[in-house]
């Protein structure tokens, strides 16, 4: 199933993202550390040129360390990239920011030129939490669900540093069909846009296979049904069972248990998870350019028998 997530206020946001790049400084996006490629906008990778960019990994305690290990190492191969894991418990958060800032664009003591810093993220990232952290003040609303901010917003900071916050914005097509199951895993798509078995079942199909202890230690199971052949389905009906989301002759409410383990990833209660890697990234990136070569090979072909049909026609 392919997940899609669009509404109007990020088609207008990304229209005034186009118009300010040219007046910012540097760009910080702020990634999910359990997705940091699913929660990437391509839009800013095709826009930002050589503008120093600042990718934070938000919700780095919810990750799993050596993954956004490996995740900084790759984003940092490109130029004028520098990356931050942070998390909200994190005290000192405001002055790691504030410092790369200062870093990335160097100025003279002395000097009264103000850094532009354009911040972005992806709905229900904590973009807005970690802005009042660095204002020391609330200023951007919050909220745990996707698209509280719907208007991009000017914050002065200190040291002469002037933020521009965009609205959490998604993008118009989601071609990785993986990117978009993870993302609704993780909170940045709204409910409306999915069925929670589906993506529940995507996630099991993955933990089951890179952190079976963990659901193991979690639903207290002594194996899990890997030689099922469903196993995600299997998997969920077995806890479904060990929690009692039972209906009518013992048959497992697979909504309720969905939630319920959607829920406890989201919150952490299986440990410190990372739902992508950059080997598994890159082989992805390859499958959607194969289905962009075939989609315009269909496009073709389509044109050409137009164009066919019209020359028989006029003959």
């Amino acid at each position: 199933m392919q997940i899609q997530w669009y509404p109007g206020h990020m088609h207008k946001a990304q229209k005034e993202i186009r118009e300010i790049l040219p007046q910012v400084d540097m760009i910080i996006e702020v990634l999910d550390a359990r997705i940091p490629f699913s929660s990437e906008n391509p839009m800013i990778a095709s826009l930002r040129g050589d503008k120093p960019t600042l990718k934070i990994f938000n919700k780095s305690d919810l990750a799993d360390p050596a993954q956004t290990e490996a995740w900084q190492t790759y984003f940092e191969q490109s130029k004028n990239i520098k990356t931050l894991a942070l998390n909200a418990q994190q005290a000192d958060r405001k002055t790691q920011v504030l410092d790369i800032i200062k870093k990335m664009i160097p100025r003279k003591a002395d000097s009264v030129k103000v850094i532009h810093a354009l911040i972005m993220g992806i709905p229900n990232v904590g973009k807005s939490t970690l802005i009042n952290t660095l204002a020391s003040r609330p200023i951007a609303k919050t909220g745990n669900e996707p698209a509280v901010t719907k208007i991009l917003q000017r914050i002065k900071l200190e040291d002469g540093i002037t933020l521009f916050d965009s609205p959490g914005m998604l993008w118009p097509n989601i071609e990785n069909e993986h990117s978009g199951y993870r993302l609704a895993i993780t909170g940045g798509i709204k409910e409306t846009a999915f069925e929670l078995p589906d993506i529940a079942s995507y996630a099991a199909e993955y933990l089951m296979q890179t952190y079976p202890q963990r659901l193991l230690e979690r639903y207290d199971l002594d194996e899990l049904p890997i030689h099922d052949p469903a196993p995600d389905v299997a998997f969920l009906e077995q806890i479904g069972r060990t929690r009692g989301c039972l209906v009518s002759e013992g048959q497992v409410n697979l909504d309720k248990i969905s939630r319920i383990f959607i829920t406890e990833i989201r919150d952490g209660l299986l440990g410190r998870l990372t739902l992508e890697t950059p080997d598994l990234m890159e082989e992805e990136c390859r499958q959607v350019e194969i289905q962009r070569i075939k989609k315009a090979e269909k496009k073709q072909a389509r044109l050409d028998a137009r164009k066919q049909k019209k020359n028989k026609r006029n003959r």
